[in-house]
């Protein structure tokens, strides 16, 4: 029998269709995404992203030996670009110290070690991990964010008060352990988190999960 969450994800994919996420080229240049997309919007992410590009610094060894002022003003457009500069050497020093710069080597490492490896790193959270094990590695790590909090707490699915480990240990319960459905089901929440479910004017009554909303509506945080 379909768990809870499958039906959801049928429902998602059957009104919006595949979704093409996480853009990038390449699998280094979705991990430098990754670091750059906290608290800014993909286009800002994009522009440095394209800097990068220009300059012709999408290799690991190649990126880690640009001075960091040089660093920080091609991230610029990311926002908090000295911040993001420092989290990204960081990232570049783990990757070349353990891995010799060999995403191959990386990915190759234990899901939950590399995990771990990951958040060790300075700058490194849950969210930046996860992102750079599913969408770079292409491994099975639900990737958990503000518009899957929002969604599944509004329907009742989980607590407000629920964890970032939480939501993951729900999701990855109830879903197969496979790293394309992970990658379209999350592309859909935030497709689901941007165009209906907003924080503050959700358009419920227009949203394909309406359906699936408890009785009254949407529930709100205390």
């Amino acid at each position: 029998m379909p768990s809870h969450l499958s039906n959801v994800y049928s429902l998602l994919f059957d009104a919006f269709g595949p979704q093409h996420w996480w853009p990038g080229e390449h699998r280094f240049e979705m991990m430098i995404g990754a670091m750059l997309a906290q608290n800014t919007s993909w286009r800002n992410v994009e522009h440095a992203i394209d800097n990068l590009r220009q300059a012709d610094l999408i290799e690991p060894h190649t990126l880690y030996a640009v001075p960091l002022a040089e660093l920080e003003e091609l991230l610029r457009p990311a926002g908090y670009f000295r911040i993001k500069a420092k989290r990204l050497r960081s990232l570049l020093e783990f990757l070349l110290d353990r891995y010799d710069g060999s995403l191959d080597a990386m990915f190759e490492t234990p899901l939950p070690e590399l995990r771990q490896q990951l958040l060790d790193v300075h700058g490194v959270g849950p969210e930046t991990a996860d992102s750079i094990l599913l969408y770079a590695g292409h491994l099975p790590s639900f990737v958990v964010d503000t518009y899957t909090h929002r969604i599944f707490a509004r329907h009742g699915w989980i607590g407000f008060n629920a964890d970032y480990q939480q939501i993951q240990d729900y999701v990855q319960y109830e879903l197969p352990a496979d790293a394309p459905l992970y990658n379209e089901f999350h592309a859909l929440l935030v497709r689901v988190g941007k165009d209906y479910c907003r924080k503050g004017k959700p358009l419920c009554a227009e949203c394909p999960l309406q359906k699936l909303l408890p009785p009254g509506g949407p529930l709100q945080p205390e």
